[in-house]
């Protein structure tokens, strides 16, 4: 057989499976690969934490119980995450068939957005909590594509998923309101008559609010009130829900940078193909006017609707949070690019939808840039903290202190080797999200159990500036030892920049 034919034929299910295992796997190598513990792994890893319930995820408690045979959460990277990676193959197939019952190579590449996101990168830099966020794409992918025979699993299997998924991740849910966004399209596409697509549409509201319903009888009466206040509706809500909008939408403009605006822009313009086509399939409907309007109507309102599922959710909270792993919608707005892209390109010719490989061949160069910012930064901070850990061991009066406090000091300009990456590709910093190259909870790693993060009063933080001397004067930091307390204040890069060649 020729491979032009290869491209094009139908695939199996274990092919699909193997295809997905391999492509999902190839994604998070890079991050295998660093071993980097991220942000709230260092003091998870340090108390073997699990207080996930106290955020409103109290499912991710349970499967850590349940993968590590404890109370508790030992680091057991990264076998989370490949369990987690093999569970996303199974159910990347199973939208696939879902979505293509004859699926070829190209209709394997319209559902695979959802996994390669580039900015799902920071959801699955996590040691502990990517493997939970992952599965809770998981339980999305299944509550979609669940088809009971009766009428009672049909409304209860996919209300319980999606509870579940909410328990490992809230934002799960701005990937369902998409994903069902997406279905709405595709039931237009595949021109299903007019009552079965409004009961169609019934099902998943009514599965929505039975999943709320469940969620907030089991895990939410565990969550922290302040992670559940939302904006204050005496204080112009909209206003700020602009704002957080418009901060959203800086962080993704990064993304498109050089090559990746091209491919983007090339993608869009595919997808309008399929648009058109689309729109040719409502008016080939032979619908009444008013019916075959509010149609065209509902389906142009998707895409606003699945732009604004970017943020989603968490534009209605006070607190609000603009880091890249609350963006698990921008996956499915990929994914409705590429199924009107793949719509479109199907129509011209059945060998052009190969060429959506492209995109994922610049995210999968986006996923290895990014684990090597994160081998870099993994050294660096080996470095500081082999520098650290010398100086408190080699002073008596540092080992020998009652505490040690560690200021808080912010910068990201400590990462030199990264400069260039960074400039090319300027999501990464985004991704990265570090301004910190020490954190308290990195001592014990080197033995030094007698130094703390400062609290509220900044001690640390004031004796860097009352101008005493210093014990200990390095490139990164100083010590200073006042009685029995020690304080060691963070610096700032020489100029508050570091040299580029």
């Amino acid at each position: 057989m020729r491979m032009s034919d290869f491209l094009v034929r139908e695939l199996g299910r274990r092919q699909v499976v193997l295809f997905f295992l391999l492509a999902t796997t190839l994604y998070i190598l890079p991050l295998i690969l660093a071993d980097f513990p991220y942000i709230d792994d260092n003091w998870r890893t340090l108390a073997a934490g699990n207080v996930w319930a106290g955020q409103g995820r109290l499912f991710m408690d349970w499967l850590y119980q349940a993968l590590t045979f404890t109370g508790a959460a030992p680091n057991i990277f990264p076998l989370p995450l490949l369990l987690a990676t093999l569970a996303m193959s199974l159910a990347l197939t199973r939208l696939t068939f879902h979505y293509f019952p004859e699926p070829t190579l190209a209709c394997c590449l319209v559902p695979l957005p959802l996994w390669y996101n580039p900015f799902l990168l920071q959801n699955l830099s996590y040691q502990y909590d990517g493997a939970g966020m992952a599965l809770s794409l998981v339980a999305v992918i299944y509550a979609i594509t669940f088809c009971g025979t009766s009428r009672i699993p049909r409304w209860l299997v996919p209300s319980v998923l999606l509870a579940l998924a909410i328990g490992l991740y809230q934002v799960s849910l701005n990937v369902f309101l998409g994903l069902c966004c997406v279905e709405l399209l595709r039931n237009v596409h595949r021109r299903v008559p007019w009552a079965e697509f409004w009961h169609l549409s019934g099902w998943r509201l009514a599965q929505l609010v039975l999943a709320v319903l469940i969620y907030a009888v089991t895990a939410y009466p565990f969550t922290e009130s302040g992670r559940t206040e939302l904006l204050n509706g005496s204080a112009d809500p909209l206003l700020q829900i602009g704002i957080n909008i418009g901060r959203v939408m800086e962080k993704v403009a990064l993304l498109f940078h050089g090559g990746y605006t091209t491919v983007f822009i090339v993608l869009v313009l595919c997808a309008l193909i399929g648009g058109v086509r689309l729109g040719r399939q409502i008016r080939l409907r032979n619908e009444p006017t008013a019916q075959g309007l509010l149609l065209g109507f509902i389906c142009l309102l998707t895409l606003p609707l699945i732009v604004l599922l970017v943020p989603g959710m968490t534009l209605l909270f006070r607190d609000f949070n603009e880091g890249a792993r609350t963006l698990m919608g921008f996956g499915v707005l990929l994914i409705l690019l590429f199924y009107l892209a793949y719509v479109g390109l199907t129509s011209l010719h059945s060998r052009l939808p190969l060429l959506l490989a492209i995109p994922f061949l610049a995210t999968l160069s986006l996923s290895f840039a990014y684990g090597r910012v994160l081998m870099m930064e993994k050294t660096f901070a080996n470095s500081a903290l082999y520098s650290l850990s010398q100086d408190i061991s080699s002073h008596r009066e540092l080992r020998e202190a009652k505490r040690i406090y560690l200021s808080v000091t912010y910068s990201d300009r400590w990462l030199a080797g990264a400069e260039g990456t960074f400039k090319q590709l300027p999501v990464l910093r985004y991704l990265l999200n570090i301004d910190y190259f020490m954190l308290a909870e990195n001592l014990p790693s080197a033995g030094i159990t007698n130094v703390v993060a400062e609290r509220e009063r900044r001690n640390a933080t004031r004796v860097g500036y009352q101008g005493f001397p210093a014990l200990v004067d390095r490139l990164y930091y100083r010590i200073y030892l006042i009685g029995d307390y020690g304080f060691i204040v963070m610096k700032e890069p020489p100029h508050g920049r570091l040299l580029s060649w």
